[in-house]
Order: structure tokens, then C-alpha cells, then sequence
């Protein structure tokens, strides 16, 4: 197969019918062998009755239903799984991602060789204060920690090879930053092209100002976890080391000049209580990290789903 196009939704149900309707018409004008993947994120609307009657009219449209909303980066884990197609494509449901991109962001996949191509929405019609702003800033700081020069790390509309998307894992709120989890399991050929924003037609946004500050911090975790998450004591038992040397240094210079100086009072000095909390300290790193490798080596549960159902697949 050639193309699989994944589409994560959470009540998106006026959407899927243009929707789908779009994606076909370009596949088959650029005569692809192709699948829609609808992944029905717990939605309360009529989103999986408008899936089913999509599937009944094209056996080519397939859709998987979770029990309740597990978030964007199960949907999209969900979908890798199922995906045929040597070239998966991921857009959003609400139209505001266009369809016409995916003959070009294939192209790149297949004969430009890039492992991802990220979209880079340039021109957005989004709030200027509320998405705009924060956007640039969370963008900024992605692309300083990790390395990767994109302009735009949340852009739903994203181009894979088949060997990324069954090379990775998606999970938590980890869907910003697949271009990290790429390159972190090996897929350095990463690509950004410029892609049409559109306004939105239906319904409204799911996402507000909290997903900044979890974006910072989930890029934190996945900074370290692409580091150090298959050896966490790497970093525990270095940093737990140089703090328990550095309290047994000042425990070993104090003891010595009560040896020289009898009369000199330990326990009322606050560098003996400093070394007292350092050495504690570094044990429990120690700790840490023994808990950490016990942890990273007993997860293989972390992305199991309840799905209510799945047509087509």
C-alpha cells in the first residue's frame, strides 16, 4: 500500500465527511493504493456513527474507537500500529490541515529520503496572544534542547516512512515532540516544508493555554528519557556520586580539625549539617537510579488502551 493517512478526532463529526471526501479525491488523483485511519478519541458527539457510514460507502475509510479520551498521542500510537502504507501522513480532523500537501510531503518521503517531513503552518490564522505568541516561544525552546531546526513541532500534519512510525512509541502528551522521539531512536533525515493554515470551519479548539506549560515539561522528560531513559543510572549515579563526594569531603575536612583542634565545636557548624544533607542526598540518587533501571526495564504496559471496537482493521 502506498499511503495511509491517520486522522486523530475528538468530536469532530460536522468535519469528517468533507474530510474524507478531500483526502480522496487527491489520493486518487495521484492514483495511490491508500487508507483513512479514524481514530475516535472518546468522542460525545456523532463522530463514530459519521466513521461508520463512511466505511460502509469506501472500504478504504477504517476507524478504531477508544472507550474514553486517552489523548492525542494515544490516537496517534494507536494508528502507527494499524498503518499499512509506506508513507503514513497524520493530519487533524477540523479541515484546518489541507489534504492538497500530501501528494508533495509523499514525494519528499519517497524520493527525497526523509525519514519525517514536518509541517510549518508560516502563516496561521490562529489567536495572535492566545496560540501565536506562545507558540513561537515553545517552538524556540524545543529547537534549542533538542537540536532539530524546525519551525513548528506541534504541526499536526506530519509525513512518516513506514519504518518510523513502527520504530517508535508514542505516549503521555508526547505527540509534540515525535520529531524527537525520531531522532532519538535513530531517524536523523528530518524535513520541514511550508504548509497551507486554514481557518477553522466546524466546531472549536480542544486545546487552551495549559498545553504550553505541559509542553515545556514533557519536553524536559523527553529530552532526558531519549538520554538516559535505557540507562537511568547513567545520570543518577553521576550526579549521586559527585553530591556524596562532595559531603564526605567536607565530613572528612571537619573531622580532621576536631583531631588537631579538640575544643573545635563539629554540630554547631552549618557545614556539618551541609555535609550531613549531601551524603543523604547522594544515597537516595543512588537509590533513584536503582528504582529507575527496575522501572525502565518492567514498562512494556505503559501504551495499552481500552478499544471499544475497530472497523476495517
Amino acid at each position: 500500500m502506498d499511503l495511509s493517512v491517520i486522522v486523530p478526532l475528538l468530536n469532530e463529526a460536522e468535519s469528517l465527511p468533507e474530510l474524507a471526501a478531500w483526502i480522496t479525491r487527491v489520493a486518487e488523483a495521484e492514483n495511490y493504493a491508500f487508507e483513512i485511519i479514524f481514530i475516535d478519541d472518546g468522542s460525545s458527539d456523532d463522530s463514530w456513527e459519521v466513521i461508520t457510514s463512511l466505511r460502509q460507502a469506501d472500504s478504504r475509510i477504517k476507524g478504531i474507537r477508544f472507550q474514553r479520551n486517552y489523548g492525542k498521542s494515544a490516537a496517534l500510537n494507536e494508528g502507527f500500529k494499524a498503518a499499512a502504507g509506506n508513507v503514513v501522513v497524520t493530519m487533524d480532523a477540523d479541515l484546518q490541515d489541507s489534504p492538497d500537501e500530501i501528494p508533495e510531503l509523499v514525494r519528499m518521503i519517497q524520493e527525497q529520503r526523509y525519514d519525517l517531513v514536518s509541517g510549518w503552518k508560516k502563516k496561521r490564522y490562529d489567536n495572535t496572544f492566545t496560540k501565536n505568541i506562545p507558540s513561537k516561544f515553545y517552538n524556540a525552546a524545543a529547537r534549542s534542547i533538542s537540536k532539530i531546526k524546525l519551525h513548528d513541532f506541534n504541526c499536526g500534519l506530519k509525513a512518516y516512512s513506514k519504518r518510523v512510525v513502527k520504530g517508535i512509541e508514542v505516549y503521555g502528551e508526547m505527540h509534540r515532540y515525535i520529531p524527537v522521539i525520531a531522532k532519538w531512536n535513530g531517524f536523523k533525515n528530518i524535513g520541514e516544508k511550508v504548509v497551507e493554515h486554514r481557518a477553522r470551519k466546524y466546531g472549536t479548539s480542544k486545546f487552551g493555554w495549559e498545553r504550553f506549560v505541559n509542553g515545556f515539561l514533557d519536553l524536559m522528560s523527553i529530552t532526558f528519557v531519549g538520554k538516559f531513559g535505557k540507562r537511568p543510572m547513567h545520570f543518577f549515579g553521576l550526579w549521586g556520586t559527585i553530591v556524596f563526594i562532595m559531603g564526605f569531603g567536607i565530613s572528612a575536612y571537619l573531622i580532621v580539625k576536631k583531631m588537631i583542634n579538640p575544643a573545635f565545636y563539629l554540630t554547631s557548624k552549618p557545614t556539618f549539617y551541609l555535609a550531613l544533607v549531601l551524603a543523604i542526598i547522594g544515597v537516595q540518587l543512588f537509590l533513584a537510579g536503582f528504582l529507575a533501571e527496575l522501572i525502565s526495564r518492567n514498562s512494556a504496559d505503559r501504551n495499552t488502551y481500552g478499544i471499544a471496537e475497530k472497523i476495517g482493521l
